[in-house]
């Protein structure tokens, strides 16, 4: 958890957004992840999981 007590989720891109549909580019973009290996530490959301789910093929979350 974070500092203020917000659940946390950690996303590490695992695979390249060339040659996806423009939409899901656009979400990795959206989830601040542009280069493979990156990860980011976002809110647990209901918008953030679904964007996650939208690239479920191109991300890894972390525990």
């Amino acid at each position: 958890m974070s500092e203020q007590g917000k659940a946390t989720v950690r996303v590490r891109q695992i695979a390249s957004g060339n040659g996806q549909k423009p939409g899901q580019q656009a979400t990795l973009i959206g989830l601040g992840l542009n280069k493979i290996g990156k990860v980011r530490e976002l809110e647990d959301t209901p918008s953030v999981r679904g964007m996650i789910r939208k690239v479920h093929h191109l991300v890894k979350v972390e525990d």
